[in-house]
């Protein structure tokens, strides 16, 4: 983790220049010259204000176009720009600000004219209390869905919606970083920006012989469907300049998945579109045919329908194969705000038919979204990672250089429990590397393993009376977490109780507790549950009745 961290790491005092003075033009909008000397641009963000939109211009051409939040009387902290790119001596800058000059004064007195700065480096040393040891998370900037995963030559690349400019939602840019172990990730310079068709909006990837093809949505007055190649393992993308490849006149019509269908020779890609998803095929991947519609009076339509995954997999303990849609919604969740349902089947390469008529949700914990696996993983395995947060405040958690991390890894696979079939959730084995030795208390990045002898209670607490508590009913097979007394102050609907069935009796339970969060996983995936904690300080005690538990230093 320290590479991941330390990634163009120095102290940001080093080499720095002041920028010139402005130009205001009005109320809302003014003009800065900027002479490139250093690498990066340091912008200064106040998070309260609203976003200024900012062009950049060289020799009269514009450039590049963000949204950014300049400080008006407060630094909450810095982001880079990168100016060195535009090859250029320099640079004009035309700034028109949103925020009612009523409340923020002159926009000559800005904090940030004075503050906005240039340098070789930018500083992403980790000084979060609330960064997690063994998730994965941006080096800086906000991050939310998993995007365009993919396996190749002993190397998982996890591409993400990231803004670069921000701890908070905007810029959308496909972040990258990789791993040899699905542990340990290095950031990886931007793989996708933004073009004139748009914001980088949620894809996958799928590897077609020597090439990765990226499939995203590019969102702007409307949102299409863009393709882009990459002839060197995922490092860098070559935009189609055929794109869009796919068009509608639907509002909400994104986050291709595409996948290669052995069994009819083509290409399938699922889109959400609404509160359904379409089902596409191609054999080019650059002509798409529509085949059919899948959605209505089925599952939860409470919310937008978002980030589809389909793929086939063995029923355990059988010889039968199922198919399975993975359909993101958000809102209507089973507590509120994003989830992940799913819902198994058959698939013929044209139409999705659903064998059940419940509502089932992959993981009952109310931090689990945006969840999709990985192309191409070896061993015919169906990797998943999930965006471990929830819309409801995922712009609101406490931390500023960076928001929101990934799920632990997770293998996913089919059971049947009283003649249904259902997804089962399991740790990835990769995570058994993390056990160190075993310990007395609960740290701020551990495992837990209980043994259960029946129903169970088990609370995490420290010694400010901030507890988590943790219930198995053996009578009912339910599976609860209750963190209602743990830091909620940044929104009324963090504070819940969560409540998961489980398909059969439990006998061992797996606790991944990191700096914020808790994932809980029966050990033979029948149950899954992820929620974030943010602690005054770290839980340091362990209460369990009904069971025993093992508790593992993380090894990293």
């Amino acid at each position: 983790m320290k590479r991941f961290f330390l990634l163009l790491t120095a102290m940001m005092t080093a080499g720095l220049m002041m920028a010139q003075a402005p130009q205001v033009l009005g109320k809302s909008h003014a003009m800065q010259r900027i002479g490139v000397k250093g690498h990066y641009l340091l912008l200064p963000v106040q998070e309260r204000e609203e976003n200024a939109t900012v062009k950049v211009m060289a020799a009269g051409q514009q450039v590049q176009s963000l949204n950014v939040k300049l400080a008006v009387d407060q630094i909450d902290y810095y982001v880079p720009l990168d100016i060195q790119r535009f090859g250029a001596k320099d640079l004009l800058l035309d700034i028109t600000f949103q925020g009612d000059r009523r409340f923020t004064g002159a926009m000559k007195d800005f904090v940030c004219w004075k503050e906005m700065k240039q340098s070789d480096t930018f500083d992403t040393q980790n000084r979060e209390r609330f960064r997690p040891v063994y998730h994965h998370t941006p080096r800086y900037g906000w991050m939310n869905d998993p995007n365009g995963m993919f396996y190749k030559d002993g190397v998982y690349h996890l591409y993400y919606q990231w803004n670069p400019y921000g701890s908070q939602w905007e810029n959308m840019t496909w972040g990258h970083s990789t791993s040899k172990d699905l542990i340990h990730w290095e950031a990886q310079p931007t793989a996708i920006e933004p073009d004139a068709l748009g914001a980088i909006f949620s894809g996958s990837c799928v590897v077609n012989g020597s090439d990765v093809v990226a499939f995203y949505t590019s969102a702007a007055k409307s949102q299409v469907q863009s393709m882009a190649v990459s002839k060197d393992n995922g490092q860098t993308f070559e935009k189609y300049a055929g794109n869009p490849v796919l068009v509608s006149t639907e509002e909400d019509f994104r986050d291709p998945k595409a996948f290669w269908n052995e069994d009819i020779q083509r290409w399938n890609l699922v889109l959400a579109v609404g509160q359904e998803m379409r089902i596409y095929s191609s054999k080019d991947l650059k002509e798409w045919q529509y085949e059919s519609s899948f959605g209505q009076e089925l599952g939860c339509h409470d919310g937008v329908w978002e980030c589809p995954d389909l793929m086939r997999m063995p029923v355990r303990g059988t010889d039968k194969q199922k198919w399975m849609l993975i359909c993101n919604i958000n809102p209507g969740g089973p507590f509120g705000g994003s989830a992940t349902q799913y819902f198994i089947g058959q698939f013929d390469g044209h139409k999705f038919t659903c064998e059940h008529s419940d509502t089932r949700w992959m993981d009952y914990g109310k931090d689990h979204y945006a969840t999709v696996t990985f192309d191409n993983a070896p061993e015919g395995r169906k990797i998943a990672l999930a965006w471990m947060s929830n819309w409801q405040y995922a712009n609101q958690v406490p931390t500023k250089q960076f928001r929101s991390a990934n799920s632990v890894p997770r293998d996913l696979d089919l059971f049947e429990y009283n003649g249904q079939t259902y997804c089962g959730v399991t740790p990835s084995k990769e995570l058994l590397a993390l056990r160190g030795k075993t310990i007395s208390k609960p740290t701020e990045a551990c495992e837990v393993v209980v043994d259960l002898k029946g129903s169970m209670e088990l609370v995490l607490s420290n010694d400010l009376g901030e507890q988590v508590v943790m219930r198995y009913d053996a009578d009912q097979r339910t599976f609860s977490m209750d963190r209602t007394r743990t830091y909620a102050s940044f929104s009324e609907a963090f504070p819940c109780k969560t409540v998961a069935p489980v398909y059969g009796n439990m006998t061992q339970l797996r606790i991944f507790v990191d700096h914020c969060s808790i994932e809980a996983f029966d050990a033979e995936g029948r149950m899954a549950m992820t929620n974030l904690v943010f602690p005054s300080k770290p839980y340091n005690n362990i209460k369990v009745k009904g069971g025993k538990a093992v508790i593992y230093e993380i090894k990293n």
